[in-house]
């Protein structure tokens, strides 16, 4: 059964267009291995039926899922996680252990979010977050290793976006699925030299000096592959992560000159559009600026956000 949502990437491996915000903006990917199957990252609420309906395109049983794994718990990530566990009756969770408390109770985690987005924004987007039992409910350590199958994948501790963050290696495509630990790259800004990437300093865990070391630690595997929740598969690690990581600096400098500059919040939106646009200018991007801000407008708001959280946590 064809599924306009549902694409396949590499050696079991396929990416699942949730629908949040825009298409192509969000990802779960969907990991299949000698009949069974694992989710990583679901999207929110909203996504849960096109989660089940790429089981169903693929022949598969909802009872052939053995894991879901959030790469983190923000709702972009993991909204759906307990809702996609009730229709399967074999899986399991596997959370960094920071973000288990938000997998079994989320009310703290939807009141953060609501004071980010508002109440009316949450339940358009977001819809409604169910919990996960906690007899269904792993978590994991640095090294941690579980098999898909007999495929292993392996989950390494990825602080820096956020301290509930864990990434995944799988060693069959030599590529990690990031979360947002590798950035964000989307489709529209794709050129003849390939994807541009660029920072997520969403709030309100963002550590520069963590994301950095995280990056290189990433890059250290010398992976093939990337598997970006925003979104989708992208290769050509080694040019991705030279620019994330000047991004990265630059977006750093920038907040750290506005510290105490009044109007910070706008400043800081209009100084990372200013960052984006030069590099997006040197990719060959020819995209107009009211197109490139319509595309960055979520992101320029919440990383701003992010920044502004992180220079504030440091001022205390």
């Amino acid at each position: 059964m064809p599924d306009e949502h549902l694409q396949a990437l590499a050696d079991g491996v396929y990416a699942i267009d949730t629908g949040f915000q825009r298409e192509r903006f969000d990802a779960a990917f969907l990991l299949v291995q000698e009949g069974r199957a694992a989710f990583i990252d679901t999207g929110t609420q909203h996504a849960v039926p096109r989660l089940l309906a790429a089981l169903r395109a693929l022949d598969l049983d909802v009872g052939a899922v053995d894991w879901i794994i959030p790469t983190h718990v923000h709702l972009d990530h993991a909204g759906g996680v307990g809702g996609l566990l009730s229709h399967l009756p074999h899986a399991r969770v596997m959370v960094h252990p920071r973000g288990a408390r938000h997998l079994l109770d989320p009310a703290r985690l939807w009141a953060s979010a609501s004071a980010v987005y508002g109440d009316a924004e949450m339940l358009q987007s977001y819809s409604h977050v169910v919990p996960v039992p906690a007899a269904r409910l792993d978590t994991s350590h640095d090294g941690l290793t579980i098999e898909l199958a007999g495929r292993p994948l392996r989950l390494a501790d990825t602080r820096g976006h956020a301290r509930h963050h864990h990434c995944v290696w799988d060693e069959r495509t030599r590529g990690w699925f990031t979360g947002d630990t590798f950035g964000l790259s989307y489709r529209e800004f794709d050129t003849a030299a390939g994807a541009w990437i660029m920072p997520t300093t969403t709030p309100v865990q963002f550590e520069p000096e963590h994301l950095q070391a995280t990056v290189l630690r990433l890059l250290a595997t010398e992976p093939d592959c990337m598997y970006l929740t925003h979104f989708g598969r992208v290769g050509d690690v080694p040019r991705l992560g030279a620019r994330l990581l000047a991004l990265l600096s630059q977006m750093v400098d920038l907040a750290r000159s506005l510290r105490h500059a009044p109007g910070r919040h706008r400043a800081l939106i209009d100084g990372q559009f200013e960052i984006f646009s030069r590099s997006l200018s040197d990719h060959g991007c020819a995209l107009p600026p009211a197109e490139i801000r319509r595309l960055l407008a979520m992101d320029l708001e919440l990383n701003a956000q992010g920044m502004a959280t992180w220079l504030d946590r440091h001022a205390r």
